[in-house]
């Protein structure tokens, strides 16, 4: 039901613009009849117009909606494509922290609980790695704290044994050695004695051979002694030092590989615990993304203020064909879904064409009728007009460029309310006086824009020099003066290959035309109905 009274009113208000049209074309019309004549003598009848001078008013009338100058949009923050199971009706006012909007948040709930598993069981892999990473510390730092004593125990074994060890043991061997000289000595007397007592009979032979075997004892036992020292220097010496110098290195070999596999160690849990640590700060994000995604599924008013739907603030979307918002249907990511007006400043949202865009400057006056308020009339002013074309515009023709352009009204805009249709008359330029013809008398050619004049029965082809043009009448700056007869519909062979094109592209003034102050829309309105003071002086728009 909604949608056919929207459409209902879409239908009349299209009506209502065809008949104004109508009823322009007619008059416009009327008054080429009445001001045109024909060329005499002529077996066919060549419309004509008389070159009038007076004033002249340059005018652009765009359709557009009303909307806030200020508010605060309520967009969707929730990922992808969600359906509205809940929305406050439009124009209800609503406080700050009231419920807007809510949309259906069904399939984050599954994938929350899902979402909650994984992030603990990356909370646990992270435990693990913190656990695993100081369990290396520790097995690597006992390695390495073996091996150090290790290498020192070896420095000090080969220290010891070349400072310590072998002195004394070469000490000792030099004692023996001296006690097998002594013992030799003492072993050598007592033979001279026995041998001086068997001689004399006073010992026999067996103790006298006893005594020799002793003395060859004492001999083997300082050759034993000796020999122990020269082994001891030239072999078990250079032995001992060279294991206890491979003892040394192999310990300080043993302690770098503890030292690199600590390190090893301490790398790889190391970067065991980073990744956990990641995997773990990701599903926390995913957790809170999901969450937020629930959260934003409830959507609050920011401010205080009248619900409008975006649908309506915009005449239905750029196009008119988006559609209407309402519970059940879905929206998408960053899509506006309400205005909240937050003060009474309204502005009227317009289009100019791209033919149209060098006459309009921000700060030009403009008039604004309401198809709701009708015998009313708002005043305001150009503010803003868009760098770039429509996209939207664009996208549904590529051939048609227009630029939306916000227009301030002027007081609080009492009785507007946001989606109203309107139209604006932006008052570009008004000429108090000046010489103007009909915009299809003037053919652009390539040596410039050029008008036929009627002469006698002959006709003469004039350049002149063009100024504005309100899409009917178009000033004529020089080379053309008032009384003089034009043709309404030059010959076909003076034409470019465009035809009558638009004269704004080619031969519009190379400076912008003077800003109006909105004061002056009021002047320009009154000098637009009043100004009529016969047929020679009446003001053509």
């Amino acid at each position: 039901m909604k949608v056919s009274l929207a459409r209902g009113k879409r239908g009349a208000r299209d009506s209502w613009v065809l008949g104004v049209a109508l009823i322009i074309v007619c008059g416009v019309g009327y008054v080429f009849v009445q001001q045109s004549t024909s060329v005499e003598g002529s077996s066919t009848a060549v419309p004509t117009f008389e070159v009038r001078e007076g004033p002249l008013l340059i005018s652009i009338v765009e359709s557009g909606t009303i909307g806030a100058r200020e508010q605060r949009i309520v967009k969707s923050e929730v990922e992808g494509q969600h359906q509205i199971t809940w929305l406050i009706p439009e124009g209800e006012y609503v406080k700050e922290g009231d419920l807007l909007v809510e949309l259906d948040s069904g399939s984050f709930e599954y994938k929350l609980l899902t979402q909650q598993i994984d992030t603990q069981d990356a909370e646990a892999n992270l435990i693990e790695a913190q656990e695993n990473l100081s369990l290396m510390r520790l097995s690597g730092e006992s390695n390495v704290s073996g091996a150090e004593l290790r290498a020192q125990f070896a420095a000090e074994d080969l220290v010891k044994y070349i400072d310590g060890d072998f002195p004394l043991d070469l000490k000792s061997a030099q004692v023996q050695v001296t006690l097998a000289l002594a013992e030799l000595a003492s072993a050598e007397k007592e033979l001279d004695g026995s041998r001086r007592l068997f001689e004399k009979s006073y010992v026999s032979a067996r103790e006298f051979e006893t005594v020799e075997r002793l003395l060859q004892r004492r001999k083997l036992d300082l050759e034993l002694a000796e020999s122990n020292i020269e082994l001891l220097k030239s072999f078990t010496y250079n032995r001992e030092l060279t294991r206890l110098e491979s003892d040394k290195e192999e310990a300080g070999r043993a302690l770098e590989r503890a030292r690199l596999e600590a390190a090893s160690w301490m790398i790889g849990a190391d970067g065991r615990l980073i990744g956990a640590e990641g995997k773990f700060e990701y599903e926390k994000k995913k957790l809170r993304k999901i969450e937020r995604n629930i959260e934003n599924c409830t959507i609050y008013a920011p401010t205080d203020g009248m619900v409008v739907y975006a649908t309506s603030g915009k005449g239905g979307g750029k196009m008119g064909h988006e559609e209407p918002l309402r519970e059940g249907a879905s929206v998408h990511e960053r899509e506006e879904l309400i205005y909240l007006p937050t003060a009474n400043a309204v502005m009227a949202n317009v289009t100019i064409q791209e033919s149209n865009l060098a006459k309009v400057r921000a700060g030009h006056g403009v008039r604004i009728t309401v198809d709701a308020l009708p015998g009313r009339e708002f005043t305001g002013r150009v503010a803003t007009i868009a760098k770039l074309p429509n996209a939207i515009s664009m996208y549904m023709n590529p051939n048609l460029k227009v630029y939306d352009t916000e227009i301030y009204i002027d007081g609080d805009g009492a009785g507007l309310r946001t989606g109203m249709s309107c139209l604006a008359r932006i008052m570009v330029e008004r000429y108090e006086n000046t010489v103007y013809v009909p915009v299809q008398s003037v053919v652009p050619t390539k040596a410039g824009p050029l008008v036929h004049v009627l002469t006698g029965n002959e006709t003469e082809e004039r350049l002149v020099e063009v100024g504005l043009d309100n899409n009917r009448m178009i000033r004529i700056a020089a080379n053309l003066k008032a009384g003089e007869r034009v043709l309404l519909a030059p010959p076909a062979a003076s034409r470019t290959a465009d035809g009558n094109a638009d004269l704004l592209d080619t031969f519009i003034e190379a400076s912008a035309p003077p800003e109006i102050d909105h004061k002056e829309v009021q002047l320009l309105g009154t000098a637009e109905v009043n100004g009529s003071k016969g047929a020679g002086n009446a003001v053509t728009e």
